[in-house]
């Protein structure tokens, strides 16, 4: 469905600047839904999604939507502490990859955070631990997924696939307290999280905005980050 979503904005962006593809990592806690939300960029399964208590990626799995834009599909932290040590080690080795020895490889972070959770210390550890010393600031973006079950499953209009008023301005509220509390905690700057349901397909084409609208105005140079 999003292979041709803004694809002359896309083109065009990354022509000017010079590297292809945009290389997105994905990322987050263990069931926050990685997977689905690539399944919804693909419109297809593309990436295993867990529906019991293992998570399911346990290994670095990238997914090209078009030959100028790949995703990363990454281990999810939170699912013990020998877990988290592995899965933030394989997620630093992709951040500091490189290539033509000028360039790291990655180009933008996604953080994927429930919609319905207020404990977001797996996300404040991921950026604190991970990301932070290894990524820039500017180049990580939030979001908010299962916006159908934020309210446990209450205000979600089923016949229409959307949240009702009352839901709409609770998630409106949470994107809001996600991005102070993350600036709060780790002084990390971050744009507004968007809210999305890979589930029911509901605002993808708002993540996948965010995406393009912060697309980098250059590639990682090496020199300039250490």
């Amino acid at each position: 469905m999003y292979e041709n979503y803004r694809k002359d904005d896309i083109e065009n962006h990354l022509n000017k600047i010079g590297f292809t593809p945009l290389d997105v990592m994905v990322t987050g806690a263990t069931g926050a839904g990685k997977s689905s939300t690539l399944n919804s960029f693909f419109d297809k399964t593309v990436a295993k999604v867990g529906d019991g208590v293992d998570p399911e990626t346990m290994e670095l799995d990238s997914y090209s939507l078009t030959s100028k834009m790949r995703f990363w599909d990454t281990p999810g932290l939170g699912d013990g502490i020998q877990r988290d040590v592995e899965h933030a080690r394989k997620i630093t080795r992709l951040l500091q990859k490189t290539h033509h020895e000028q360039f790291y490889f990655l180009d933008l972070a996604v953080i994927i955070v429930e919609a319905g959770t207020r404990d977001i210390g797996t996300t404040i550890k991921l950026i604190e631990q991970v990301l932070r010393g290894n990524f820039p600031a500017g180049r990580v973006l939030v979001a908010l997924n299962q916006a159908d079950f934020a309210m446990k499953g209450q205000h979600w209009d089923s016949a229409n696939n959307r949240p009702d008023a009352v839901l709409k301005n609770f998630l409106e509220e949470r994107a809001a307290s996600l991005q102070r509390r993350i600036y709060e905690s780790t002084g990390m700057k971050v744009y507004k999280p968007v809210y999305y349901s890979a589930k029911y397909r509901y605002n993808i084409d708002r993540l996948y905005d965010l995406i393009i609208d912060h697309m980098p105005d250059t590639p990682r140079r090496i020199s300039e980050e250490r």
